[in-house]
């Protein structure tokens, strides 16, 4: 029995279903394993590495390597925690169902809400990204006038279909990933045969020799680690891609699975070979450290290469955040806590209701970029990072009740447990409580709490007047599987 018939078994059962169906019924099956694993891979390169770097680099120094590779492990557990609850029950609004079903209906109602918050920020950051990347070869061109462009482009693909989605996330993704490894290789033989004009500078003594691995103090690397984070978002992707998989059971744990070795590879491998070429005295905020590298190597041609990778990374990202704020309002609204437009398909099988809607939202980026260009990025930044933090600590939290479950022997075990089991989670949980801390105490990300509380009494206020026009919200719950159940019947199976 397939999830989705699982799923409906048992909204049939108990009548909680929305209108006798699970969110994700209707959707096509319509990505593959290679889709997936790209999409996986593509989410843990972004604009956040890419540009967001730069920044960083400049406040840690060499530590950012370390801060990156911290963060790197602190995501790896929440992904295993995902990865045993989407094993367990693998549905399109995994996280707010998640939440819903192991934290009450009221925190899946906030974490899908937010989650799709994330995502409307983070696509104002990218599309932001992607403007400022234009600059590279248009100086002339406002930055408001490509976002703009690249908004309207980005919103047709994704109304088409989720293959069309699929296929331009692979390329978008497959593009990153050659680059990546395409830079490490070249760093490398910059570093071992010396070629370029920055053959007689490069060398590994790079990372320690201006000032040490923490030049600015443990301190102000530590701060770094809120935009880190914020380089991270999107791996949970694979989460939301749970009811569109062709086979969850098998993709799902390769694609997480798989998560050490491209933050090895792509985030602490790509900056050690960086920075080990260009000292990083010489990077800055606002421009990406890999143009600025191969500028330096007296490559222009390469330059102009990787300016388009770090335009294709961004273009990816917003993509994706288009694909999966439209699934997570059609959840929203098929559990009653959204209105119930939302949870219309159009004749592709794709949300374009919530879609739609997502991206006039979106457009929103396009004003700032207008208005306060300079200061655009870290604003939707510091909001997205913050409204993702609040969505992995939902996922950890669930992950943490749901062992507890397994163990009281209310629900079957996943065939999917995640390493440590809920102790790695508390560990995870009590490092995004410090970051959120250091947002807090961080006076340019710290608008990102104002808008966290304005957006907290616009929810609270939301749930009031959902619970009077209908009283039973608040008793509704998502439906687990059942202890003992056959196990061909289990979620994936």
């Amino acid at each position: 029995m397939t999830s989705v018939q699982v799923a409906r078994h048992e909204d049939d059962a108990t009548g909680n279903g929305a209108a006798g169906s699970t969110p994700e019924e209707g959707y096509e099956r319509g990505l593959g394993s290679r889709q997936v694993q790209m999409i996986a891979i593509g989410g843990a390169i972004g604009v956040g590495l890419f540009m967001g770097a730069g920044a960083n680099i400049a406040k840690a120094g060499p530590s950012i390597i370390l801060m990156y590779a911290l963060a790197g492990v602190i995501i790896f557990f929440i992904m295993r925690a995902l990865g045993e609850l989407l094993l367990y029950r693998p549905v399109s609004g995994s996280f707010s169902e998640y939440a819903r079903e192991f934290l009450g209906p009221f925190f899946g109602y906030v974490t899908g809400w937010t989650y799709w918050l994330m995502w409307i920020v983070t696509g104002m950051a990218e599309l932001t990204a992607a403007a400022i990347y234009i600059h590279f070869w248009f100086p002339d061109i406002p930055q408001w006038v490509s976002a703009l462009v690249f908004l309207v482009v980005l919103f047709g693909v994704n109304l088409i279909s989720v293959k069309i989605f699929g296929e331009v996330e692979f390329w978008f993704s497959m593009v990153k990933v050659t680059a990546i490894i395409g830079m490490i290789v070249i760093g490398l033989g910059v570093l071992t045969l010396g070629f370029s004009d920055a053959g007689d500078t490069a060398t590994p003594s790079n990372l320690w020799s201006h000032g040490g691995m923490f030049p600015n103090g443990i301190g102000d690397s530590l701060m770094t680690l809120q935009g880190v984070m914020f380089a991270y978002l999107a791996v949970e992707l694979v989460g939301v891609t749970a009811g569109e998989s062709e086979n969850p059971k098998e993709t799902l744990p390769k694609a997480i699975n798989t998560l050490p070795w491209r933050i090895i590879v792509f985030y602490v491998g790509a900056l050690a070979v960086l920075l080990a070429v260009v000292k990083w005295t010489e990077f800055s905020a606002g421009q990406s450290p890999f143009v600025h590298g191969f500028e330096k190597m007296g490559i222009p041609l390469a330059a102009g290469i990787i300016n388009f990778v770090v335009l294709t990374a961004a273009l990816s990202s917003c993509n994706s955040g288009m694909y999966s704020t439209g699934r997570m309002l059609r959840d929203l609204a098929n559990n009653f806590e959204a209105p119930k437009v939302f949870g219309k398909l159009n004749a592709r099988k794709t949300p374009a209701v919530g879609i739609t809607v997502s991206v006039i939202l979106m457009g929103i980026g396009v004003v700032l970029n207008y208005v306060v260009p300079e200061k655009a990025f870290t604003y939707v930044v510091s909001v997205a990072t913050a409204s993702g933090i609040w969505t992995w600590m939902m996922i950890l939290l669930s992950h943490i009740r749901y062992r507890s479950a397994v163990r009281a022997g209310r629900l079957p075990a996943s065939s999917f447990p995640a390493p440590g089991g809920a102790i790695f989670s508390w560990v995870a949980f009590i490092f995004l409580v410090c970051v959120t801390g250091m947002i807090a105490y961080d006076k340019d990300s710290r608008v990102s709490l104002y808008v966290g509380a304005v957006w907290a009494v616009a929810l609270a206020v939301g749930w009031v007047l959902l619970r009077r026009a209908n009283p039973q919200l608040g008793q509704r719950q998502a439906q687990p599987a059942v202890a003992g159940e056959p196990q061909d019947a289990t979620p994936g199976k």
